[in-house]
C-alpha cells in the first residue's frame, strides 16, 4: 500500500490554489472519494484539521446536493438524477468519517434505508439512475451490473444489523449474478477488486477477482505503462479511470510495479481536453498515492 502524503499535500494545495477541489462544483463521487482521503490524512498524520475538512466537506456535499431523498449526482446542470453506484460511495466516505465521528456512520445508515427501495427490485436487481426525485428510473436507464456488489459491501460495513434485510436483498442478486458476471471496463475492474478484498473468503469475491485481474492483464499497456479502456480498446486512456484501477490492485496486492508505472505515466501525460483538470482525475490520483483508510482495516 503507497503512503505518499508528501504528493498528496502538494496536490490538494495546487487544486486549492486552481479552485479545482474542494472549491469548485460539487460532484457525488469526486466529493465522497475526498471525504475519505481526508480521513486517511487525519489518520496518517494525526492533525485534527483534517478530519474537521472531511466534516466541513460532508456539510457543504449536503447543503448543495441533498435531496428530499438521496443526493443528486452533481451541482452542474448535466449532471442531474441519482446514480446508486455514486450513493454507496458516499455511504462509504460516511462510514469511515463514521469510524471517528460515530454520529456519520447513523446518517449513513439512514441514507441507505432512505434510497434503497427506491433503487432495488427484490430478485431482479438495481436500476443504476434515478430521477431526481427518486420517483421513477431515469429515461433510458436499465439494471446495473455492478450495483448490488456496491449496495452489499458498503451496506455490510455500515451496519450489518440495522441494515440486514437490505443486505439479504442484494445477497441474493449476487448469488444468482456472480458466475457469469463479465466486467470489461478498467473502472468497473478495479473498482471491483476493491469491493472483493473487504470479504475476500466469500465466493463471489473469489471468483470475481481472480476474472477481473484476468481480464485487467489484458488490457496493459507496455510500453509506456498504463491500462487501456476496455479489451481490443489498446489507444483509449483515462487518468482517473486508471488511478480506480490502482486503487483496486493495492486492495487485491497484486501488481505493485504496475501501481507505480500508472502514476509515473499519467503524473505526466496530458488528454488534452477537460480531464486535465477535472477534480475527479486529480482527488483519484490521490487515492492512488494514498488509499489510507479505503482499504479494510
Amino acid at each position: 500500500m503507497l503512503r505518499d502524503t508528501a504528493y498528496v499535500l502538494k496536490k490538494l494545495e495546487w487544486m486549492r490554489a486552481e479552485r479545482i477541489w474542494p472549491n469548485g462544483l460539487r460532484y457525488l463521487w469526486t466529493d465522497a472519494f475526498g471525504v475519505v482521503l481526508y480521513v486517511s490524512l487525519y489518520r496518517e498524520l494525526g492533525e485534527q484539521h483534517w478530519l474537521q475538512a472531511a466534516e466541513e466537506l460532508v456539510a457543504e456535499v449536503e447543503r448543495v446536493l441533498r435531496r428530499p431523498r438521496g443526493l443528486r449526482i452533481g451541482e452542474a446542470p448535466d449532471r442531474d438524477g441519482q446514480y446508486f453506484h455514486y450513493l454507496a460511495m458516499w455511504l462509504f466516505a460516511l462510514a469511515r468519517l463514521g469510524d471517528v465521528r460515530t454520529e456519520y456512520r447513523a446518517r449513513g445508515t439512514a441514507l441507505a434505508h432512505e434510497i434503497h427501495p427506491a433503487f432495488v427490485i427484490p430478485h431482479r436487481g438495481v436500476i443504476w439512475k434515478m430521477k431526481e426525485d427518486l420517483s421513477a428510473p431515469y429515461p433510458g436507464t436499465a439494471l446495473g451490473a455492478m450495483d448490488a456488489y456496491d449496495g452489499y459491501v458498503v451496506y455490510r460495513l455500515l451496519d450489518e444489523t440495522a441494515l440486514a434485510s437490505e443486505i439479504g436483498e442484494l445477497r441474493e442478486l449476487i448469488e444468482r449474478d456472480y458466475r457469469k458476471l463479465e466486467i470489461g471496463q478498467d473502472l468497473g475492474l478495479g473498482m471491483m477488486l476493491w469491493l472483493a478484498h473487504f470479504f475476500p473468503q466469500e465466493p463471489w469475491a473469489q471468483v470475481q477477482s481472480t476474472r477481473s485481474l484476468g481480464t485487467l492483464d489484458t488490457m496493459w499497456i507496455d510500453p509506456p505503462g498504463y491500462f487501456c479502456r476496455a479489451p481490443g480498446l489498446p489507444q483509449v486512456k483515462f487518468a482517473f479511470t486508471n488511478y480506480g484501477v490502482s486503487l483496486g490492485l493495492q486492495a487485491a496486492d497484486a501488481w505493485p510495479e504496475r501501481v507505480t508505472r500508472i502514476n509515473d505515466f499519467f503524473e505526466q501525460w496530458r488528454s488534452g481536453d477537460e480531464y486535465d483538470r477535472e477534480a475527479i482525475t486529480w482527488v483519484m490520483a490521490c487515492t492512488s498515492h494514498l488509499p489510507g483508510v479505503f482499504l479494510a482495516q
